[in-house]
């Protein structure tokens, strides 16, 4: 399952995300964690000292190699210069499954030992100075979304991505990549206002949204969300001493996080599971397609001196029985 964590930024969200993280590894299945977010903090909210969270690779520093692995040897896509974020798979390119070896993730990848197993952590580096006036950061979510487009997941199978904060990533395709969005939310004026104007960004594309309100102290904020969010609030989080822990840096074992927020975190994947019996690859591969035309037509093909459209294999509909070039 492709999941997506969203909401205003000091929400709680990474924070969310990153104890999903901790809960999946738990059961054993396979888990890649993304840092999409402008502030990369993922990798401090699963136990890495900052050093070590610094020093991950970042996948914008790898676009290259990542662009050159995922083309393979589809002929509509002649180098890697003229492959753009959005550029869907074809015929001939290569597909990445999450328990696999690969040199996307001998390159991006690291492995995070938690409780309960090993994630693979990814991240896209931090926004610098030297993007300001030359690049937004969206040309390093860039290579999330290559990642996700080439992406065959199957059941009981997970990606985990920390987005960036706000309405954000609607600047491009990314927020479609997901099988099901959490949007966490405080029972305030201002978490509940980048909720309605995510969710009427993301109603015409199918995205499956659901509201976890975080920071909720009595039935005064309970009964503001359910009010505000209706039927899409799933589920509530309150304070966590766990939590407070763990940004001390000194996390207890993850068996001792309290019951409430461990049956919350049960609840979280029981939701995103049950969206596998919703999943149309045909949708998705045409999501890609409508992404890839817009972006080629507004900066795409005077960027790359060719016409990007031709990139799209029109017989082409990504999905678990695709076979792939090794």
């Amino acid at each position: 399952m492709k999941i997506a964590f969203v909401g205003k930024g000091g929400s709680g969200k990474t924070t969310l995300s990153s104890l999903f993280i901790r809960h999946l590894a738990t059961t054993g299945v396979p888990v890649v964690a993304i840092d999409a977010d402008i502030n990369q903090h993922l990798g401090a909210a699963l136990g890495l000292e900052e050093e070590q969270a610094a020093a991950l690779p970042a996948m914008g520093d790898h676009l290259r190699l990542i662009k050159d692995y995922l083309r393979g040897t589809n002929p509509r896509i002649a180098s890697a210069e003229t492959m753009i974020k959005t550029t869907p798979p074809g015929e001939g390119s290569r597909l990445l499954r999450l328990n696999e070896d690969n040199p996307v993730y001998d390159a991006c990848a690291h492995p995070v030992e938690l409780d309960g197993g090993t994630v693979r952590l990814m991240v896209t580096g931090p926004f610098t100075d030297a993007d300001l006036g030359v690049a937004c950061y969206h040309s390093k979510t860039g290579a999330v979304e290559l990642f996700l487009n080439h992406l065959v997941d199957g059941r009981d199978e997970y990606v985990v991505v920390d987005m960036t904060a706000g309405s954000d990533s609607f600047a491009s395709g990314l927020f479609t990549r997901f099988d099901i969005t959490f949007f966490v939310a405080e029972p305030t004026r201002k978490g509940v206002s980048v909720y309605r104007q995510y969710k009427q960004y993301a109603r015409d594309f199918g995205v499956v949204l659901r509201v976890v309100g975080n920071k909720v102290q009595g039935q005064d904020d309970l009964d503001f969300l359910r009010a505000e969010v209706g039927d899409d609030l799933l589920v509530t989080v309150g304070h966590s001493d766990w939590v407070r822990a763990m940004e001390k840096g000194r996390p207890p074992r993850f068996e001792l996080l309290e019951d409430a927020n461990r049956r919350a975190l049960q609840l979280l994947q029981v939701t995103a599971d049950a969206t596998y019996e919703l999943r149309d690859w045909h949708r998705y591969t045409q999501q890609m397609v409508h992404f890839h035309l817009k972006n080629a037509a507004s900066w795409g093909n005077e960027r790359t001196g060719v016409d990007l459209a031709a990139q799209i294999d029109p017989g082409f509909v990504l999905g678990e029985d695709v076979a792939a070039p090794a």
